[in-house]
């Protein structure tokens, strides 16, 4: 019994020494590009598109913002996550902006239906800050497809990367950065827009 107590009493200074010091949260943020206007209704577009959710590496899947001290060195932040996994706001932007194209008569997320003509699969390969090489950069890397439901023949394909760079040595500058060569690689990626009518 009396070792009992003994290992309670050692044990309490412990618990209550780590609730003295101030309680770090994390911050979070999001990825935004500007949505594209809708377009005029076409009535000679009869084709219709699914896009898959975007895959990437599971690295870029944990939540936390990524950063690589080295080529071959990959390290997350802490304190600093996505509010939204980047997959799914790339697979959305990626939506708008084909369905703003006026190429296709509906464009929808893939629910595994074949009411569609058409479907996308992408790749966000990267998405990060890069700390070696002289400076702060962020790089974009996304790849995707497009291939005819009926016969799996692909009728598009594109790859891109972008590097943007930090002016400002912290997270946020980070985020805004991002942001920017997002948007650039995903019109790089889209123009000109895929228009498989025009095949």
């Amino acid at each position: 019994m009396k070792k009992r107590v003994m290992t309670f009493l050692l044990a309490v200074p412990i618990v209550l020494g780590g609730c003295g010091g101030a309680a770090k949260y994390p911050n979070y943020y999001t990825l935004h590009v500007p949505t594209p206007p809708d377009p005029p209704a076409l009535e000679s577009v009869r084709t219709s598109l699914a896009v898959r959710e975007f895959r990437s590496p599971s690295y870029l899947r944990q939540g936390a913002i990524v950063y690589k001290a080295s080529p071959e060195q990959i390290g997350f932040y802490n304190y600093h996550r996505w509010a939204v996994d980047p997959r799914e706001f790339l697979t959305n932007a990626v939506a708008d902006r084909l369905g703003a194209s006026g190429n296709f008569a509906r464009v929808k997320l893939y629910d595994g239906r074949s009411d569609i003509d058409y479907v996308l699969n992408g790749r966000l390969e990267k998405l990060e800050e890069i700390d070696y090489d002289g400076g702060i950069k962020v790089e974009v890397a996304i790849s995707a497809q497009m291939t005819k439901l009926a016969t799996g023949e692909t009728v598009w394909t594109n790859a891109v990367s972008e590097t943007g760079t930090v002016g400002k040595r912290d997270v946020p500058a980070v985020v805004a950065a991002m942001n920017q060569t997002m948007q650039r690689a995903i019109e790089k990626l889209l123009t000109p827009i895929p228009n498989p009518a025009a095949k």
